[in-house]
């Protein structure tokens, strides 16, 4: 058994740990539970020995262990899929799974023999991509199941897995959760970290809840509801979003004859209206981001036109559009949202300095002012806004992402994957966010491998196949079964 007796960590201003218990036994699933900042992620690193508790014992099988470091932690049995991706894009799909690893013959690598192996892992995962694929050229979502892949390869006794689902579709996560039976079958320990109760309530044979860096709670199997979790999560009800009746509205966004870098032999056309979200759907590899890319500007389009309230917004200049108010919240937020190295207030303000300068010289209190109000407003888990970006919980950065745009008022706002890796409880507050917004006539496009979120949340869905839009549904007339339909089409 694997137990963390008593844990306590801290950081300059704040209790991440406040001496938590937490046990995985051989062949069970464990649910650890909470929401961003509760000290899920605090509690990993711990276990994975990418940080020594301040007090506190780690046993394992019942003895006392110091897991010095991520290598200490793989030769005592214990893989951690992270969060954050911690793939390395220069190299292959195959190098990634089995970097420091490689099987060699006379001291030269078998590349033959780790791509035969590399296959043997991503087949159960429904990845089919060649091992000497670059790791560049795959979405996050592929890159998310090599990262898992990675962790299979270690035949660890005891896996840890943080959103391993959060950019998975409903297709790969049904063989995730195979995967994870089949591994408690042969009596590996996991712990698995989902904002996705449903997930939770599929494969957990426990549950195990902090808050605010405690315990809050456990839960058995026959425990596990929606309604029990969410309480010992949030100490609350939390209300369900549902979708409005479809009203046409007046066209803010514009895209014609669109074609991407990637899929360059097909045009989209598309509208979101003043006040209206529209839901992006598809499977992986669709080309919902690339979309989205390049009506931002992050890439250049092969042709087509964007406009925003009939002006044009110019292709490859993410400038252009910033200055006509389209703004993109990104999924992969840690290397494209924000800047770690700097404070809460400098990534609020930054997209525009301007606004808070004075004869050129920056004005710290109208900085202060507006990013307190948005760390108020969004409910940051933060100490202060001096505190670095790189020291907040994974869902608390996607927070930072949302207030910098927010805090320019936007007229158009592009979400890739809005609530990846966001507890139920800042969920709720985002979808809450995202509808005031939109009675405040700003445009949405919002970009969801979550089905309920996509329902639950848009006026109309466009889906997505393999780089062509094949369908908009309104909110009224669609469903799971008519998304899915679309998604897979061969029309």
């Amino acid at each position: 058994m694997l137990e963390a007796r008593g844990i306590v960590k801290r950081y300059p201003g704040v209790v991440a740990l406040g001496g938590v218990d937490f046990s995985v036994g051989p062949g069970e699933v464990v649910a650890l539970l909470g929401e961003n900042g509760a000290g899920k992620s605090t509690m990993i690193k711990t276990l994975g020995g990418l940080q020594q508790p301040d007090e506190g014992e780690i046993l394992l099988d019942g003895k006392p262990v110091r897991i010095a470091n991520a290598a200490e932690a793989t030769k005592l049995g214990i893989g951690v899929i992270h969060q954050e991706l911690n793939n390395l894009d220069n190299l292959d799909v195959a190098g990634n799974v089995f970097l420091g690893r490689e099987p060699r013959r006379f001291g030269i690598i078998e590349r033959r023999k780790m791509a035969e192996l590399t296959r043997r892992y991503l087949l159960p995962l429904g990845l089919d991509v060649p091992p000497d694929a670059p790791l560049r050229d795959l979405s996050i979502a592929q890159q998310q199941l090599v990262e898992i892949a990675k962790a299979l390869s270690l035949d660890a006794k005891y896996l840890i897995m943080d959103e391993p689902t959060s950019s998975l579709t409903a297709g790969e996560t049904a063989s995730l959760l195979n995967v994870i039976a089949d591994l408690r079958s042969k009596g590996v320990g996991i712990v698995y970290v989902s904002h996705r109760l449903d997930e939770v309530k599929i494969c957990a044979d426990r549950a195990v809840v902090f808050r605010d860096g405690r315990n809050a709670g456990a839960l058995s199997q026959e425990e596990l509801t929606t309604e029990n979790m969410v309480r010992l999560m949030v100490g609350r009800d939390v209300a369900r979003e549902v979708a409005r009746s479809y009203e046409p509205r007046e066209p803010r966004l514009v895209v014609r004859g669109l074609r991407t870098k990637r899929f360059p032999q097909y045009e989209i056309d598309f509208e979101v209206g003043k006040g209206e979200i529209v839901g992006v759907a598809g499977l992986v590899g669709a080309g919902r981001t690339e979309v989205a890319q390049s009506v931002f500007g992050v890439h250049p389009r092969v042709a087509g036109e964007v406009t925003l309230d009939g002006a044009t917004v110019t292709a490859g200049s993410p400038a252009s559009a910033i200055g006509r108010g389209l703004y993109l919240a990104p999924e992969d937020r840690r290397h494209e949202g924000v800047l770690t190295t700097m404070t809460v207030r400098e990534n609020i303000t930054l997209p525009a300095m301007d606004r808070y300068s004075n004869v050129g010289l920056i004005s710290r209190p109208k900085e202060n002012a507006i990013s307190q109000s948005m760390r108020e407003r969004l409910r940051i888990k933060a100490p202060n806004v001096e505190s670095l970006v790189r020291g907040l919980s994974g869902g608390n950065q996607q927070k930072v992402v949302l207030a910098k745009w927010l805090s320019l008022e936007p007229k158009v706002l592009i979400f890739d994957e809005p609530t990846r890796g966001i507890d139920i409880g800042a969920r709720s507050e985002i979808y809450a966010l995202m509808r005031g917004l939109a009675e405040a006539g700003t445009a949405i496009l919002m970009i969801s491998s979550d089905m309920e979120e996509v329902l639950g949340l848009s006026d109309r869905i466009m889906v997505m196949r393999e780089g062509r839009l094949t369908g908009i549904l309104n909110c009224d007339e669609a469903s799971e079964e008519a998304v899915m339909r679309l998604a897979v089409a061969n029309g």
